[in-house]
């Protein structure tokens, strides 16, 4: 495999301002390409979708061409991509849409894990369904979910469940418990938005019903993503305006798509495809080989925070899950963690602090609605950017 940090971070035109970049959970930086693909796309002729004149001809080409690129990044089929304005607009949208199907007495199982997002919509759906809420926990001291069989029963409608927690890395086994909502007759929503930033998607094999992702958390622009199979879209019936299609995946699209932004995503997929150039072959296959790479140049990076972070008294790491993304959440011993973001911050070292949207997670791990400082990786970090965290760490705790 051949990772070439020097040749990738050339490309991220914000990384000449200096700053070490550890908010990568949160939203990435822009690579040019990307950048490039978006000013192309608002330069040529560019109209409502359609086929008799260039503009409208280029939009039906960006759309296209990007459920396309998402199919091969997720391991979908372009028929089963839909866009939305987020990750959480998405999840509000198919909660309402499912939940018609829901009756007093059915019942809903979400995680302490996850983000909000996969949270809160369900919650509220049910509420107007009726439905009754169960929750799957976790392990504060392993940071590991706890068995999802304990939840289900024969009324279970829905699992919504994190591929990977954005607060503490842990990647739950998703293709297990996609197999036991499925058995339980229920089906499966998978909260992949940080998932996807660390390691290459397999609707298939993950078994999940839905997935969302957020193209901002590996590179592109600002919008969200759901992949799901065609032939369940067709069964959903979603609140919509009349004389808008009822093609899927169109007829989940609220309005006119972001053209650009959708052009810039296709671009984020090619330059993670070419992170390892020495693989050839099918885009899906370069994403397959660049994946490998990318998870083994951040698995060293993870490995020498944590060695680093070893050799620093007073501190607390909550990310312990055998299996997780190279994100950590670090608390202090009689120290702030916003003092610690804000002293990083002043030394050109972002490491933000909060609870990120995680808020049962946080609340589970006794931090509160505070949480902790997030440290996290993304395709720039490099061991430099990892020694100025170090040190600035060190200096915070001998203050």
């Amino acid at each position: 495999m051949t990772y070439d940090i020097t040749a990738i971070r050339s490309q991220f035109p914000a990384l000449t301002a200096g700053t070490a970049h550890f908010d990568g959970p949160g939203g990435t930086q822009t690579p040019r390409p990307v950048i490039r693909a978006i000013a192309d796309a608002l330069s040529n002729p560019l109209s409502n979708r359609g086929h008799m004149v260039p503009g409208e001809r280029n939009a039906e080409t960006i759309v296209a061409e990007t459920r396309q690129a998402l199919a091969d990044l997720l391991g979908a089929q372009p028929s089963g991509i839909v866009f939305g304005r987020s990750a959480t607009q998405l999840a509000y949208d198919f909660s309402r849409t499912l939940a018609k199907t829901w009756q007093p007495g059915d019942e809903i199982v979400v995680t302490r894990l996850d983000h909000d997002a996969n949270i809160r919509p369900w919650v509220q759906a049910a509420a107007l369904a009726g439905a009754t809420v169960r929750w799957a926990d976790f392990d504060p001291a392993t940071g590991e979910l706890t068995d999802i069989r304990s939840v289900l029963s024969d009324r279970t409608r829905l699992v919504a469940v994190t591929a990977a927690s954005n607060l503490i890395g842990t990647r739950p086994a998703i293709a297990e418990i996609s197999r036991l909502a499925h058995e339980a007759g229920a089906l499966s929503y998978v909260d992949g938005v940080h998932y996807t930033a660390h390691a290459l998607v397999d609707l298939e094999q993950l078994g999940a019903d839905f997935f969302v992702c957020s193209a901002y958390k590996f590179l592109g622009p600002h919008h969200g993503v759901l992949a799901a199979r065609p032939e369940l879209l067709h069964t959903l019936r979603p609140d919509k305006l009349l004389p808008s299609t009822d093609a899927v995946p169109e007829r989940f699209e609220l309005g006119t798509l972001p053209y650009e932004f959708l052009a810039g995503t296709t671009a984020a997929v090619d330059f993670l495809a070419g992170l390892d150039p020495t693989v050839t072959g099918t885009r899906r296959q370069r994403l397959i080989g660049a994946f490998a790479a990318l998870e083994a140049h951040e698995a060293v990076l993870r490995t020498q925070i944590d060695k680093g972070l070893s050799s620093l008294e007073g501190i607390t790491i909550h990310s312990r899950a055998a299996d997780r993304t190279p994100t950590l959440l670090l608390t202090f011993e009689d120290r702030s963690t916003t003092d610690a973001y804000r002293f990083l911050g002043e030394r050109g070292v972002h490491a933000p602090a909060g609870s990120f949207y995680a808020i049962e997670a946080s609340r589970r791990l006794g931090l509160g609605d505070t949480g902790g400082l997030r440290i996290g990786l993304a395709p720039y970090s490099c061991a430099e950017d990892v020694d100025r965290l170090l040190a600035g760490l060190s200096e915070f705790l001998t203050l």
